[in-house]
Formats: structure tokens, sequence, C-alpha cells
């Protein structure tokens, strides 16, 4: 029990059990649940109240990331086991998949044999008795000394009677050491085992933490972490234990062809299997049959007609995104443009009123626009998530993947970080690392940033409407499949050069199709758009600020305006020269004129700017792109984060147009100027899509890779293939126009 009175426990399970649901229904938390592996990879924490029989309990629920054994092979295993023995949960709630069993309950063995007071919820019992299973819970309580209650977490069923359990259990166990199981792992290794508990119990070693006999089944193992807080303790008698494994290990290969990892797997299965022999899962023989899930899975995963489905999907979510979305963002950008013509007449003249309207309102709304389409994407896209179909495409796309190096797990970290759209490459870096091999999470953190995340995606609309006009959604389908395409012609290169190695086996899960709830739907959707429009109200604002004083300072020296200062003077007394009575077409040539005089006066001041000597000093290079210096600017500002990249062109081209009669939109400026043309078009969508992925996803591939080097790596690799390819395109675009 917590000082505070709370009672502590852990949240633990297998990827695809449902144990992020279970955390949102035990919390109220809100946190995304996908239907597919690995997308818990953080620590989540919340709290739970229970009145039961007059009495009040207080809860402190923390949602472990998803495992599948607690021998760390991966980093989300590490955290689960060390919080575990590290923090000391009052008890764990161990949500399982009723529908497999067997194996799930390796977890459950994992944690008895650690000595965890464990409640067990048998989960999705729903889907379970569908597939004609009868599971006898209270015969399976019985034989393991811990409670199990049926749940249907997604619907809320059990959820409290889980709850009250766990404090039961909690509350029974309260200041009783752990009581670890203890099973036989056969004549081979049982005499090893007990030989090191008794080195491990006589020297106290380490059993600080872990329980004795646990500790020697990890050296067994072979457990790296184990090994080496061994060998930091204590050195002599690390050295013995590791001496008794290696003896035992060259026995298992000599006479069984195994090695003692594998025979503690087979022991653990083969208790698992002896308990559920004795008639806790029943099957009804009419319904074993091909479920539902099999059958669409015989159309949707079909090594030819699959791949075809997957790709009208994809191009269906892009369609129906525009069709619903597009009057709503042309709304927010008339309601920008009016924002910024009042704040223009509300606010004199002068450097305030270029910060609110050119830095701020420019900026901010011009990204704030686009929330509609991001709205409906983000719904689509949760839809695929919570009906499995995303599962299904990581499937598909594994035999593609080994064509270019590689694993198959790798699908996960590019979906994640855009690959159907949407995403954000920080989660998908972090996703790699559920990768064993190091060569293939290296290949896959280096090129998941090439993805269309949810801070390209604004850019990509914007620029689809106004160059693919009537065809946005084809546009953004094909910028998707581009994406795609260089990814893994980029894995293909690292991996035939600096990161060579061979392939491992994939081998995935894929869970049942579900009909997603609308309630879970909208709380995934609104919790995605909230991001969107927080980091436009936080960091985008802040680095659009920033900007628009990098964009405005230094002004220039009077002496240096004064011929365009006077050119602005004379046509402004042009204008005002006009008697009442002058036709509509002189008018209208003196206030274009004057419209000019204005611009090239702001437009000169921009370029003295210090943002503006640097577009300019990168000009004769990037200019082999059609990159003008504008454009630069808002290129190095899309290096903090790829959304500015819309603000800082709103920015750039609202003090280099000056005209307060137009409403603000960027989309206008850049169909009226005829420099924009089609192929520097897309070099530019195609540079954005691949050069140096954000500040805050290079500091994530830092961490995964344990080296700046691979981060800084990234930032150059990814932006010299970017510009080879826009400078491709522009320069064979223009020879072909």
């Amino acid at each position: 029990m917590s000082d505070s009175g709370k009672i502590t426990l852990a949240l633990a399970g297998n990827p695809n059990a449902g144990k992020t649901t279970m955390f949102n229904a035990l919390t109220g938390a809100r946190q995304h649940v996908g239907n597919y592996p690995g997308i818990t990879v953080e620590r989540k924490e919340g709290f739970a109240t229970l009145a039961t029989g007059g009495e009040k309990r207080e809860f402190h629920i923390t949602d472990l990331p998803g495992a599948y054994s607690l021998t760390a092979y991966t980093q989300e295993e590490l955290v689960a086991r060390n919080h575990l023995v590290d923090e000391r949960p009052d008890a764990v709630i161990h949500v399982l998949n009723a529908g497999s069993l067997e194996r799930n309950l390796y977890l459950t063995v994992q944690f008895l044999e650690l000595g965890v007071p464990v409640a067990l919820g048998l989960n999705m019992m729903d889907e379970a008795r569908k597939k004609g299973l009868t599971i006898d819970s209270d015969k399976l309580s019985e034989l393991l000394s811990a409670p199990v209650v049926e749940t249907v977490a997604r619907a809320g069923k059990g959820v409290k009677d889980l709850l009250a359990a766990a404090g039961d259990l909690a509350e029974s166990r309260k200041g009783d050491a752990w009581s670890p199981l203890t099973i036989s792992y056969g004549p081979d290794l049982d005499p090893a085992i007990a030989e090191m508990t008794e080195k491990i119990e006589a020297a106290g070693f380490l059993t600080d933490r872990y329980p004795s006999r646990w500790l020697a089944v990890k050296y067994m193992e072979g457990d790296e972490q184990i090994l080496t807080l061994g060998r930091n303790a204590d050195i002599d008698l690390a050295q013995e234990l590791e001496a008794v494994t290696a003896r035992v290990s060259e026995h298992c290969q000599s006479t069984m062809n195994t090695y003692p990892e594998a025979v503690i797997a087979d022991f653990r299965y083969g208790f698992i299997a002896s308990l559920l022999k004795q008639g806790i899962v029943r099957r009804e023989p009419l319904r074993e049959r091909i479920e539902m899930s099999d059958r669409l899975d015989k159309v949707l995963t079909h090594r030819a007609l699959g791949p075809a489905l997957m790709l009208g999907v994809l191009l269906l979510v892009y369609q129906i995104t525009f069709s619903l979305g597009q009057h709503p963002m042309d709304w927010l950008g008339l309601f920008f443009g009016w924002l910024g013509e009042t704040a223009e007449s509300l606010i004199p003249e002068g450097l305030v009123q270029s910060l609110v309207v050119s830095g701020i309102i420019d900026g901010v709304g011009g990204v704030l626009s686009f929330v509609p389409l991001i709205l409906i994407i983000f719904f689509l896209i949760a839809f695929l998530e919570d009906s499995g179909y995303m599962a299904r495409i990581a499937y598909m796309m594994d035999r593609v993947f080994r064509m270019f190096g590689l694993h198959g797990s790798s699908v996960m970290p590019f979906i994640v970080s855009g690959g159907v759209g949407g995403g954000c490459a920080v989660p998908g870096v972090m996703a790699s690392r559920t990768l064993r091999s190091r060569k293939e999470k290296l290949a896959t953190l280096l090129t998941a940033p090439f993805m269309a995340c949810g801070a390209k995606l604004p850019v990509f609309i914007l620029l689809a409407g106004v160059f693919f006009p009537h065809h946005e959604a084809l546009a953004l389908f094909l910028i998707t499949l581009s994406a795609w395409a260089f990814a893994l012609f980029a894995a293909r290169i690292l991996r035939s050069t600096l990161i060579r190695g061979p392939s491992t086996p994939f081998v995935m899960e894929l869970p049942p199709y579900r009909m997603p709830t609308l309630r879970g739907l909208i709380i995934h959707t609104w919790e995605r758009t909230w991001q969107y429009i927080k980091k436009a109200g936080t960091v985008i604002l802040a680095i659009s600020i920033l900007l628009w004083a990098a964009m405005t300072f230094p002004t220039p020296h009077e002496a240096d305006l004064a011929p365009l200062n006077e050119a602005v003077a004379e046509a402004q007394a042009h204008v005002d020269g006009f008697p009442e009575d002058t036709d509509q077409a002189t008018l209208a040539q003196a206030e274009d004129d004057l419209a000019m005089a204005e611009a090239a006066l702001a437009e000169a001041g921009l370029a003295n700017s210090l943002a503006g000597r640097l577009g300019r000093a990168l000009e004769p290079v990037s200019q082999s792109a059609g990159f003008e210096w504008r454009t630069n600017i808002a290129l190095i500002g899309g290096v903090a984060a790829k959304e500015v990249i819309i603000s800082t062109l709103g920015t750039a081209y609202s003090l280099g147009d000056v005209d307060p009669e137009e409403a603000f939109s960027l989309a206008g400026h850049i169909r009226s100027d005829p420099t924009w043309t089609t192929p520097r078009g897309i070099a530019l969508i195609l540079f954005i899509l691949l050069y140096s992925p954000c500040f805050v996803t290079v500091v994530a591939i830092r961490q995964e890779a344990g080296s700046w080097k691979w981060a800084l790596f990234s930032i150059v690799f990814n932006t010299a293939l970017a510009f080879g390819v826009a400078v491709a395109v522009y320069q064979g675009g223009a020879m072909l126009l």
C-alpha cells in the first residue's frame, strides 16, 4: 500500500489483449487505443475510485508497456519488469485475451515465478464465446491461486469486479513477502538451478531486488540485464554462475541439440498445457469452423486482391477527407482573412500591427485553417486502426519489406509515422525498439521519418489544392505511395552499404476484426486533433513569432529605402489626386501601381532581414530545385517543425504583399504567382516529404540509436536525398514544359 493510502496497481498484458482499453475503462484516461501490437511504448498512469460495501477505495494504476514475457528481449519488456521489481506495486492486473489463453498465460506464469500478486482479467470474453469457447474461470483461479474475472473491457463488463478483486488481493497480501511459483525445468536444469540458487542466497546476491531462484533461472536464460547487474555486484560469484550456465548449455547442446532458454520455455508451456487440460477450456464441436475474421482475411489479405483493395481503401480515405472537409477549410481561411483585416483596421500601422497580422494571425491561422481536414482524416485512420484492418496492412507489407532489407515489424513504425497519413515520426521512431536486430532497427528509424506525418499533411493539402485542383485526393494518395517508395529505396541503400546484415524472421498476430465504438473513435480523433491545435497555439505560435522577428529585423536604413518610399508616396498622391468622376479602369491601374510600390517596399525590408539574407544566401544553390529565397526561409523553419512551413510562407507573403483589401489566402498568393509552376510545386512537395526530420524526431532517433552520429546522419542523408530528387523533378519538368 502506498504512503498516500492508495492501492498501487500495475496493468500488464500482451499486445492486442485489450490492456489499454481496460486502462481507459478503469481510470477514464483518454489514451489512444490501437488494434495492433506495439502501440504502448511509454508508462501511463491513472487513478480510479471504487465504492464497495460502504467502503471507498482509491487506486493508483500504472499502464505498463505491452509485453509477451518478462525475459527483457525488448525495451517494453525491460520497462515492465523494472517497474515491478523497483516500485513493487501492491498487485498486478494481468489482462489476457480469453480467445488465446495458452499464449497469454505464458506471461502470467512469469509474473507468478517472480512472486508478484496477480489478478487475471479474462478479456474479450464475448469474442471467445463466438468462437465456441467456454472457460472455467473458477477452476483456473483455484489452480493458479489467483483471482480470475471474466471481462469485456470495450463494453465495460466485469471491469469493476476485476478492480475489486485486485483490491482484495492487494489488501490480503499487504506486508507479505512475494511468494514465487516454483516450476520444474527437468533433470537437466533443475540440479544446476538449485546449485545456483544456493550460491545466490548464501551471498545475498541481488536478492534485495529479485527472488534467488528467479535470478538463477535468468542466468540460465542468458538475460543480459541480469548478467550485467551480476558482474557489477560481485564479479567472482557472477563468473561462477556463468560457468554453471555454460556447463549446462554445453550439455543441452550435446544431448538434446537445444539450449537452456528453449528448455525453460518448453517447460513453461508444458505447465500451462497441464492446467488447460484439466477442463479449463472447452470448445463446442459445431463452432470449430472458419470464423468471420478468417473469411474476411481470405479476401482482404489475398496475395493479389489484398494489396489492390488496400490501395483502394487508402484512396477512399483521402477522397472522403477532401469531399467533406474542403468547404469548412475554406470558411476557416476566410475567417482568418477577416480577422487579419480587422486587426489591421484596429491596430495602428507599425511593428505591433505587423507582429499581430503577419506573425500571429497569418502564421498560426494558416495552420489552423486545416483543422477540418485533419479532423476527418484522423477519424478515418482511427477507424482503420480500431477495426483491425491496420494490422492487415502491416501483414501484407511484410512481403515487400523483406525485399528491401527491412523486418516485418518495421511496418508498424512506418504506419505510426504517417504511412497512412496523419501519424507522427516521434512515436514511429520509438516503435522501432520492438525490433531485435540492431541493423534492422537502424534502417527503420532512419527511414520512418519519410512518411507523410500529420505535420506535413497541411502542407501537402495546401500544395495539392493549388497545383492539382479537383484531384487533391489522388495527389495526396500518390504522395503517400511516394513516401513508402522512397523509404524502401533508402532502406535498400542503407542495408546494402552502411548497415549490412542478415534479415530476421517475422511473426505477427492478426487481431480479430471488430466494429469500432463511436465513443472510441471520437476520443481518438479528438486527442490527435487537439494535439495538432495545441501545437499550433504553443510551438507554432512561438516559432512563428521568432520567424517574424527574423523576417523583420534588422530593418533597412532609411536612406536605402528612400527611392521606394518616394515611389509609394508618388503612387499614393497619384491615386488621391484623381477627381471623383475618374473612370474605373484608370483608377484601378493607379491602385495597382500603388500596390506594386508598397509590395516592393515590403519585399525590400524582408530581403534585408536576417531570414531574408539567409534565404538569399542559399538561393544560388536552391534555385536548381526551383526554390527561391522565401521558400528557403520556410524550409529552414520546417526543420524545427514541419507545420511551420505554412506559417512561414504565410508570413513571408504577408510581409511582401501589403494589400489590406485582400483576405489572407496563402493558396491564392501562390496561384497568382507565375513563378510557381507545377514542376516547382511537385519538387517542393517531394523535398518536404523527404528532407531533414523535425528537431524532436532527431532527438528521438538519437535516443533509440544511442548515438548522435546516426541522428546527425539522418539530417544530412535525408536532406541530400530530398534535394537530389527535387532537382531532378524540377529540371526534368522544366525541360518538358
